[in-house]
């Protein structure tokens, strides 16, 4: 199950569960309230039965004054639940009956102890309904997905015939036209394309199951390397230590990828991309023209310049997350852009060497 799915899945779960537990946890309220109110009743219908033989042993009976007491009401206080009842033949005293707040209280408690096992095991049924809820409001979810990443993976495949003879038929152009203005853009444009289709293959793969240990400084130095070489007038500055993480290594090489070729290709002419560590973070810095809105580089076909597709970035972000990696970019136009991966999810150990 996909990170998207288990949030959705987990999502729709509490919701249901924590309405269904407020809505249960009410009903059982307001019949706790009712259970008492007819306990109370009851016992005062049992001390007025008492006050006729006065043969109630649970029941305290007592003489007092007549005073601001109302006859044949029930009173409740610290001592328990009391009634007034008159005298035959007394004109100054009545009978009191009183039930004991202890014996009150453990019929109380009885109540309470039903109604919370009640409760409990209603709760039970309330869990399995909500997670049959929250897999029957998945399911359209995971097909549209699964139809989704179906018809990605077609097209992606449908792509290597075309794109293989166009590779084909330009390094064989170049043998005729070594140095054609033409078939240099159609090389750019095609090596976007290409870094699409890897990016749109990355993120589709299941990230999570695939993890590994390796060192970050021989992969950026190797992919460093490469750019290099595509790239002769920017100078890459890599001040790097061996740094073990365990995460998938194909997403991370897609990763630096993405972020050092658009620090070299947005940079400016003779500029410098410096690649370093800060307190377990990854941090690529480059020289270039910065971005005016760096808040919404992560966005889907969000673009400031007219190269690119605008969704590298988004794949980045989209890694990032799969990986545990917390990525941030900072930037100034005209001065730089930095791009700072927290790596600290991922660390195999805390030592650099």
């Amino acid at each position: 199950m996909k990170r998207v799915e288990k949030e959705s899945l987990a999502k729709s779960f509490v919701l249901f569960f924590l309405s269904q537990t407020v809505l249960v946890g009410a009903l059982f309220f307001f019949e706790y309230k009712k259970e008492v109110r007819t306990l109370e009743a009851d016992i005062f219908n049992e001390i007025r039965v008492c006050s006729f033989d006065l043969e109630c042993p649970d029941f305290a009976i007592d003489f007092v004054p007549k005073g601001a007491y109302e006859l044949y009401k029930p009173y409740k206080d610290q001592e328990g639940i009391s009634g007034y009842f008159p005298i035959f033949a007394s004109k100054k005293n009545l009978l009191k009956i009183t039930y004991p707040q202890e014996k009150f209280e453990q019929k109380l408690h009885r109540i309470e102890n039903t109604l919370i096992t009640d409760f409990l095991f209603v709760l039970l049924v309330v869990v399995f309904l909500s997670f049959l809820f929250a897999l029957y409001a998945l399911w359209p979810l995971r097909q549209a997905l699964a139809i989704t990443e179906e018809f990605i993976k077609d097209i992606l495949h449908d792509f290597n015939t075309p794109l293989s003879i166009i590779r084909l038929n330009v390094s064989m152009l170049h043998k005729e036209c070594p140095k054609s203005a033409k078939l240099s853009r159609i090389e750019n444009a095609l090596a976007t394309v290409l870094a699409l289709q890897a990016n749109l293959r990355a993120y589709l793969k299941e990230h999570s199951l695939q993890s590994e240990s390796f060192d970050i400084k021989e992969v950026l130095n190797e992919r460093v390397e490469l750019l290099r070489r595509n790239y002769p007038a920017i100078e890459f500055v890599c001040k790097l230590d061996s740094y073990f993480v365990t995460t998938n290594k194909d997403s991370f090489v897609r990763v630096a990828d993405n972020i050092l070729s658009n620090a070299a290709k947005y940079n400016k002419q003779n500029g410098t991309v410096h690649i370093y560590y800060h307190e377990k973070k990854l941090v690529i810095q480059d020289t270039g023209r910065g971005i005016e809105n760096p808040k919404k580089v992560f966005e889907r076909f969000y673009k400031e310049q007219e190269r690119g597709n605008g969704i590298g970035m988004h794949i980045v972000k989209k890694l990032c997350d799969a990986m545990g990696i917390n990525i941030t970019v900072e930037s100034e136009i005209g001065v730089g852009t930095k791009v700072v991966l927290d790596l600290k999810n991922i660390i195999k150990n805390n030592t650099s060497s």
